[in-house]
């Protein structure tokens, strides 16, 4: 027999939570139930405050990886609850993954994903709402896939006009990429400072980058890779 079909998170009830700073989770992959989170402590990567190294920035500007937006926003999530050496099972449970599918249907949920020789090596993915995105996990299955899919995020974030990046739990992995820790009071009032008509999608963004010639002065036009990386080291 199969196994029935979970029953999905209302969207309307998932963006109601996040717009007031709360988060679904479970306790394992095959858990029926989530249990709502609203950490004390808040960690966010301010925009324009993203930390890309040169050797980031260089395998951004290379583009190493062939980097897309919405294209496989299930295969990112399941890359973010596949089991992994220190976390064996997945606070993202098969419900919370088809809560966000059709939370990805109705448009307000994204993914960046990363390609290398046409299979998916890294990702991220996340909420979006008013000018507000809030990243939810990331996979890597080659080194720094993961971070250029941040990296390619936090800029499209900032062409977008998102003024509030939330990254949930502070860990060194996130500290070293520019994320800081504020009290949950705090959060909230960049929340509130965030709300009212959504800014620029991110798949808007990425259209825009992607349709961008950028010429230099002996003609030649820049990579979107490129441009990301220039932007990230300008703002960082």
């Amino acid at each position: 027999m199969h196994a029935p079909r979970p029953a999905i998170i209302p969207a309307d009830l998932l963006l109601l939570a996040y717009r007031n700073g709360i988060f679904p989770m479970a306790d394992s992959r095959d858990d029926q139930e989530v249990f709502w989170v609203e950490p004390r402590e808040r960690a966010i990567i301010p925009i324009g405050g993203f930390t890309c190294s040169r050797s980031l920035a260089r395998t951004i500007r290379r583009d190493l990886f062939t980097v897309t937006c919405n294209a496989d926003f299930r295969g990112v999530v399941q890359g973010c609850a596949a089991p992994r050496e220190d976390h064996p099972d997945s606070w993202i449970s098969r419900r919370i993954e088809a809560s966000y599918s059709a939370l990805h249907e109705a448009g307000h949920a994204h993914s960046i994903e990363c390609w290398r020789d046409g299979e998916l090596v890294g990702g991220v993915y996340g909420v979006a709402f008013d000018k507000v995105f809030c990243g939810e996990s990331m996979f890597s299955r080659r080194r720094d896939a993961s971070k250029v899919a941040l990296g390619w995020l936090m800029a499209l974030l900032e062409r977008a006009g998102c003024v509030l990046f939330d990254c949930q739990f502070m860990t060194p992995h996130l500290a070293s990429l520019g994320a800081v820790e504020i009290p949950q009071t705090d959060y909230l009032e960049k929340l509130a400072e965030a709300a009212g008509p959504q800014c620029m999608t991110l798949p808007e963004a990425y259209a825009s980058l992607s349709s961008e010639a950028v010429e230099d002065d002996t003609g030649g036009v820049f990579s979107p890779g490129y441009v990301i990386a220039q932007s990230l080291t300008q703002t960082s």
